[in-house]
């Protein structure tokens, strides 16, 4: 079918644009109110597309389809050289961004002789050349070859290439992300970044490359964009938590409103249920993922609200573990190993293809808003550590490479592990035991130390516990057996994932008198110690509370920082010491859920707010009592290391 035979549309498109007005189409509304023509744009839509540009009658605006059908959405990775050249959707990351340049569509050209005009378009297929004609094309008997280009008859357009790759958060395991080479124009130029989800909706183009003799000739594919948008982050969570989900959590804390703590610990109990105990860690985890509240202060000046954490260990403590199952728990999440990894794999580096410097985003960039985990983080290279200093802290990247100068966004959680640099010693700072400078480490907002030791009651426990998994054959996949942890009180991952997404977009509290009171007094006790570490008590130190007392008022769905929550972000904070901790030397991943959760805390906050003379300010009620044989004192002296024995899964 010729254009001219699309005309008997023109009036059901001008009354579409009567009631939508502007350049952008809804694919699905089209189908609904021209549902013939709506087919035949899905089908060509290099053919319909002049017709909707006439109707719509804006000359300058760039016509831009949205919103496909959800059959037309397809992957990367299942695109072929046989598919249909039709309209499609595609979701994925940009991991390259090729720079502007100005592409020439059209030339005009008449025949001194007969003066025939005629336009020569140039042809995506074929890298955009354009096929001039040698002689005259008129109908007539004119074969002149006397051609002369019209001057002003040129169109140019600016055009971008970029490189979308598949979302690896959205894979299997084992399955290698698979991209696509995306072409830009006009007004789509340079909207977005380097690490952006984005939604583009465009044609399939069959694209061939430079033929060279006595070599096989080759097909590319390429996406002819004609939108691309970013993927809002408020879609992704409300794709992920349901209005069932919704009021299933809020009938999950009416039940346990009575005793909060002991809800909040079955959430956490669902956290590497495979792994026994670890109170301690499973909290940290949570509160990382969730992060705090960033805000702008008047002068423009940005406060992160991620949280980074540092897990230290000696091999086999189970870091891993942990590593795996919190890039799990959130919908974007970048998995890499130190070992290799260079400054240009974390951040981003300058590549030259085609004769042209593109921008391809590292680790950092393509964990924006999500959490990037990071295994062997000692065996970076310390100048390749500190070129994430930037990216941790005001969480942005400046790039000077190859001509390309711009600034990235990381706005990521950093969860990194790694072993110590030889025997842990206690009684030496954290960065001796780790050779991480001490600049770094004060980027990290929780620090957690697994030493591997031997402790006859803990083993026999541990042991009994994967002996009795073995013997009734209860050994759940975290990733794969969903149900049944479900049927076992334990929350599957798909649950955990939509909870923490929720509580993180929902809730923004904000930080009571009483907390900033008992935070501001905590902060100032640590700057005063004659034992403080110089590297973690800084104004990073108070940030750093500021944002575990939100995440766990989050994680509790409240909407203010109230004292338990303080308490909490300083209990955390004093078990990464090894010396010198109020609540005296604990184990941490001796640490089990305790029997009674709320007798536990009502012990801490009394240690805690007595030390900082703030004991007015106790929430325990006067008639409760915190005696308890199964709650030890937590001022008595315990152990200063630390044990942990996982479970293998097939």
């Amino acid at each position: 079918m010729e254009t001219g035979g699309l005309s008997q549309y023109k009036s059901a498109l001008a009354s579409y644009f009567e009631i939508y007005p502007g350049p952008e189409v809804d694919v699905q509304i089209l189908l609904s109110r021209c549902p013939q023509f709506g087919t035949l744009l899905i089908q060509n839509p290099t053919m319909c597309l002049p017709v909707l540009e006439e109707a719509l009658g804006e000359s300058s605006a760039q016509l831009q389809l949205i919103n496909v059908p959800p059959c037309l959405k397809k992957r990367v990775s299942a695109l072929r050289s046989k598919e249909d050249v039709g309209l499609m959707g595609i979701e994925g990351t940009v991991v390259r961004i090729g720079i502007t340049r100005m592409l020439e569509k059209v030339r005009q050209f008449e025949c001194a002789k007969c003066n025939t005009t005629w336009e020569v378009q140039s042809k995506p297929e074929e890298q955009h050349r354009m096929v001039i004609p040698r002689a005259c094309i008129s109908r007539g008997a004119c074969k002149s070859t006397n051609i002369k280009e019209i001057k002003g008859g040129k169109k140019c357009v600016d055009y971008q290439m970029i490189k979308l790759q598949e979302q690896v958060s959205k894979l299997g395991v084992g399955s290698i992300p698979r991209s696509i080479m995306v072409i830009l124009e006009g007004s789509l130029v340079d909207n977005v970044k380097a690490g952006d989800d984005v939604v583009v909706v465009g044609t399939l183009i069959k694209c061939w490359k430079p033929c060279i003799k006595d070599v096989r000739c080759d097909l590319e594919t390429i996406i002819q964009a004609s939108s691309i948008r970013l993927k809002n982050i408020n879609g992704t969570v409300r794709a992920l938590v349901t209005d069932d989900l919704k009021r299933e959590f809020e009938q999950f804390w009416q039940q346990h409103k009575d005793a909060p703590l002991e809800g909040r610990n079955i959430i956490l109990s669902s956290i590497c249920p495979q792994v026994y105990g670890l109170f301690i860690v499973k909290l940290a985890v949570a509160l990382t993922v969730i992060g705090g509240c960033s805000y702008v202060d008047e002068t423009g000046m940005k406060t992160r609200g991620d949280s980074h954490m540092l897990l230290i260990g000696d091999p086999g403590t189970g870091k891993s573990q942990f590593l795996r199952f919190t890039a799990e728990l959130s919908p974007r999440s970048v998995l890499t190993t130190g070992i290799g990894t260079t400054s240009a794999g974390l951040t981003c580096t300058a590549v030259k293809d085609g004769g042209e410097w593109m921008l391809e985003a590292g680790a950092l960039v393509l964990a924006d808003r999500g959490v990037c985990c990071i295994d062997e983080f000692s065996s970076i290279t310390s100048n390749d550590r500190a070129s994430i200093h930037e990216a941790m802290e005001q969480q942005t990247l400046s790039v000077a490479k190859a001509g390309l100068v711009c600034q990235l966004n990381t706005r990521t959680t950093v969860f990194a592990v790694t072993n110590p640099k030889g025997r842990y010693d206690p009684n030496a700072d954290i960065s001796v035991n780790t050779a991480i400078a001490s600049p770094l480490l004060s980027r990290f907002d929780i620090i957690l130390v697994l030493l591997d030791t031997v402790e006859k009651e803990w083993d026999h426990r541990v042991s009994t516990f994967i002996l009795d998994q073995a013997a009734t054959k209860e050994l759940v996949d975290a990733a794969v057996d969903s149900d049944r942890r479900s049927d076992k009180g334990v929350w599957s991952v798909a649950k955990l994932q939509a909870y923490f997404c929720y509580v993180k977009e929902t809730f923004q509290p904000r930080l009571s008198r009483t907390a900033m009171t008992i935070l501001q007094r905590y902060y100032q006790m640590q700057r005063s110690s004659d034992m403080r570490n110089a590297a973690r008590t800084t104004i990073r130190l108070l940030e750093s509370l500021t944002r575990i007392s939100q995440a766990h008022a989050k994680l509790m769905c409240r909407t203010e920082v109230n004292v338990q929550d303080a308490v909490v972000a300083i209990y955390i904070t004093e078990t990464s010491k090894s010396a010198d901790s109020m609540l005296g030397y604990e184990s941490v991943l001796h640490k089990n859920f305790a029997v009674d959760p709320m007798t536990e805390y009502y012990q801490h906050e009394e240690v805690i707010l007595s030390q900082l003379s703030l004991s007015e300010f106790a929430s325990k009620p006067s008639n409760y009592s915190t005696s308890n044989e199964n709650s030890p004192d937590p001022r008595r002296p315990r152990h200063t290391e630390i044990v942990c024995v996982f479970t293998f899964v097939d």
